[in-house]
């Protein structure tokens, strides 16, 4: 058992390393998140061996809240690289394209205006 978690010990500072590597070199800023999100995985593991090894369980909960954060992280990362790409829109006037003008949103019909932009009706 002693060489098993010696090995697995191993493997997760490996792990850690070339992750760090790809977190400084990059290239780009979706490599970087990723490595990041797979550095706190191997944390994550780093910790469950050591839970083996000592025999205790209450680093059980700080496993499941580092992977939540790990997990929220990577969300918001993707949410901002989203955004920023215009992958994301604001609604669903925003995805409608006019095929004669390219890019540029088409106007959105009549039932679709907010509530404040049109006149009341008597």
């Amino acid at each position: 058992m002693d060489v098993i978690l010696i090995i697995a010990g191993v493997m997760l500072v490996v792990a850690a390393a070339l992750t760090l590597v790809r977190i400084v070199r990059g290239p780009g800023p979706a490599d970087r998140v990723v490595a990041t999100d797979v550095l706190i995985t191997t944390v994550a593991g780093s910790l469950a061996v050591e839970a083996a090894i000592n025999r205790h369980s209450y680093t059980i909960a700080v496993i499941v809240v580092l992977s939540l954060l790990a997990f929220a992280g990577t969300v918001s990362m993707a949410r901002f690289v989203a955004g920023r790409e215009g992958v994301v829109g604001t609604g669903p006037a925003a995805a409608r394209v006019d095929p004669a003008e390219g890019d540029a949103p088409a106007e959105p019909p009549a039932g679709d205006q907010p509530a404040g932009d049109h006149e009341e009706q008597r």
